[in-house]
């Protein structure tokens, strides 16, 4: 494939190439390129907003390049400083492997698993001599590691900032060192991590890593981007129904970056499915995924499933009836907890103020709401979780 068809597909979606001139003169050389992306495991499952890398990587692969999939389970214990006010708790070498194991059984359903490298960082970062690190700390200043925005931030207000968030960034340089990268493709906010690894790679004598930054996908609540922490996710391992359900719960705006991001739609057919009826365009995005991360049939049944219950507004006949007489009215997420639909009263404001509540058909996002029950009141939460709610 001539260059320019190349640098079209891997610039699709991408916020910023640095430098582009030089991922260009990488691939007039015509021999594959070795393209790294890392994910720490600080958490069980991948969501949609982990795979815009994924996706890139497997424009990358589909190009002939060689994909390495990091899994930072050394990093991971020490905790990604990017974005933080305060210091990001560490985990347990347990509970990164658990989460580790969990990454590999999800990502092949984009990539292609007989043409993707995973390696583990703990593999040369554990084995490290105390002179090793001193050695590689030598090489960043502390001038330096302020002009990042949220170490900057935290310097200004006073908060801590411990010694050993400095070493994350000099760590995941280091990657790139020894993996010897000729590109690493992060999130946005990973700008100041990649351009460590460039500068790293220049320090030991290598030829600096071209770095890519994708955008951080926003989340199904339309503001924040996409986190389990905050509520608004969308895992790979969701039911197919639910997938579909939350899909279409985005705004119509955000749909485009979806279809942008997430799938290989190239930007001339994106602008006809513009064209398109905003619910059906919706539709046709939610099939696509579910059938990615499930199979064509789960996704054709979560379109009927959705087609059925909410474009016909229709209301499961066996949904359970709930009788409340103790008092007239309660917050709305005393109200899930109570029926059974959330574990907790934490677990309840989360899914609430990620838009998994309706009542009566209208969205609840406010978790304090309160509730009174006077009519009935039909409540559904999540995609399958439906009840009726009477006064006794």
């Amino acid at each position: 494939m001539d260059i320019q068809r190349q640098l079209n597909i891997i610039q699709k979606g991408t916020v910023e190439i640095i430098e582009k001139e030089e991922l260009v003169e990488k691939l007039k050389k015509g021999k594959p390129l070795v393209v790294k992306a890392g994910f720490d495991p600080t958490a069980k499952d991948l969501h949609l907003g982990h795979t815009v890398l994924l996706q890139k990587l497997r424009d990358f692969q589909n190009l002939g390049h060689e994909i390495i999939f990091l899994i930072g389970d050394f990093t991971a214990m020490i905790g990604d400083p990017t974005g933080r006010n305060e210091t990001r708790p560490p985990l347990s070498k347990e509970e990164v492997l658990e989460n580790a194991k969990t990454y590999q059984e999800q990502v092949f359903k984009i990539l292609d698993k007989d043409k993707t490298k995973i390696a583990y960082n703990s593999e040369w970062l554990s084995t490290m001599t105390t002179k090793d690190i001193v050695n590689l700390a030598s090489k960043y200043t502390v001038a330096r590691m302020l002009e990042r925005d949220d170490f900057q931030k935290r310097y200004k207000e006073g908060s801590p900032i411990h010694i050993h968030e400095f070493l994350y960034p000099l760590f995941q340089g280091y990657d790139s060192v020894v993996l010897k990268a000729d590109i690493e493709i992060g999130g946005s906010d990973q700008k100041f991590n990649l351009l460590v690894g460039r500068e790293l790679q220049k320090d030991y004598g290598l030829e600096k890593q071209v770095c890519i930054t994708m955008p951080l996908l926003v989340g199904i609540d339309g503001v924040k981007k996409m986190s389990k922490s905050y509520g608004n996710y969308i895992a790979l391992k969701d039911d197919p129904k639910d997938m579909f359900g939350k899909i279409m719960s985005i705004s119509d705006e955000l749909m485009y970056d979806y279809y942008t991001l997430l799938t290989d739609k190239t930007p001339d057919e994106i602008e006809k499915i513009k064209s398109m009826h905003p619910m059906e365009a919706k539709k046709q995005l939610a099939y696509i995924i579910v059938s990615r991360f499930h199979s064509e049939e789960k996704a054709k049944e979560a379109k009927e499933f959705f087609e059925s219950t909410f474009s016909q507004k229709e209301f499961p006949k066996d949904a359970p009836v709930f009788s409340f007489s103790d008092k007239d009215s309660l917050k709305a997420y005393e109200l899930i907890v109570k029926i059974g639909f959330a574990p907790s009263n934490n677990e309840a404001r989360r899914i609430i103020s990620g838009g998994g509540l309706r009542i009566n058909g209208e969205k609840i996002t406010d978790p304090n709401k309160e509730i009174v029950v006077e009519n009935e009141l039909r409540v559904q939460v999540g995609k399958k979780h439906f009840a009726i709610i009477k006064k006794a």
